[in-house]
């Protein structure tokens, strides 16, 4: 296994469990500890994790970008979901864009059976999983490469967005506060999100439960800067009265 995939299974283990220990790892990878303590560190100076006395636990205050490799393993039932009932939304002939986020990668995963779509991505995961589609018109952003996210940022992609107009944008985002709205890990994802959201009719969040009443470094917008929010799980009746009284329209599984 290479040293990568190490680390991505580590943080893999941390998401569910929110804690390691250096032995048991030890002999998971089948590695010496000194291999995993040093992969531990690498983790810590990342921002991503925080060393403990025989081992280390999740930073939940990262302001670092977890890869793309384990963020779309995380909560799949939930992003399922909201991959389902957008699917609901999403018609034929439709133009889209998606941003890099896990959960619109399963989005595109879930619409692959429309027809005549138009999509603009700043994903090479989207773009790659959407390469086969017949009849469909499919934009890269260009841009800057962000090696463990798998997305192209900066300048250059926030221009090439400027530059078009579409039906519907849908972003995620890593965490969502009642009162300092949706926000990102990494300004540059934010600027390129805030873009999405300044060149399209309609303007959809796509957010699981888990980032609810989270906040993290970088403010993209707040809700009157979205038009449909689609979660997992029914929010919390302040969020209720919240979206109602911003005019935002919430979609959630019935119960």
């Amino acid at each position: 296994m290479l040293a990568v995939e190490r680390k991505n299974r580590i943080l893999s283990i941390l998401q569910t469990e929110k804690k390691v220990v250096v032995g048991e790892l030890s002999k998971l990878f089948s590695v010496s500890e000194e291999t995993i303590r040093r992969d531990l560190e690498k983790l810590e100076h990342e921002g991503l994790v925080v060393k403990a006395y025989g081992g280390a636990v999740l930073n939940e205050n990262a302001q670092g970008d977890l890869p793309l490799a384990v963020r779309k393993r995380t909560n799949v039932v939930g992003k399922q979901k909201i991959a389902d009932m957008l699917s609901e939304i999403i018609k034929d002939n439709m133009s889209l864009m998606l941003d890099c986020s896990s959960t619109a990668l399963f989005i595109a995963k879930r619409i692959k059976e429309r027809k005549n779509m138009t999509i603009i991505t700043n994903s090479l995961e989207i773009l790659i999983e959407l390469k086969d589609q017949k009849n469909w018109k499919i934009f890269s952003t260009g841009g800057l490469l962000g090696e463990d996210s798998l997305a192209l940022v900066g300048s250059s992609a926030d221009k090439m967005i400027s530059g078009f107009h579409v039906n519907a944008s849908i972003i995620s985002c890593k965490g969502f506060d009642i009162n300092k709205g949706f926000t990102d890990s990494n300004d540059l994802h934010a600027s390129t999100k805030r873009a999405m959201l300044e060149n399209c009719d309609r303007r959809i969040l796509a957010v699981d439960s888990s980032k609810f009443d989270r906040i993290a470094f970088n403010v993209v917008g707040n809700l009157s800067d979205i038009d449909v929010i689609v979660t997992d799980v029914k929010p919390p009746e302040g969020w209720l009265e919240k979206f109602r009284a911003t005019g935002t329209e919430c979609i959630y599984p019935e119960e």
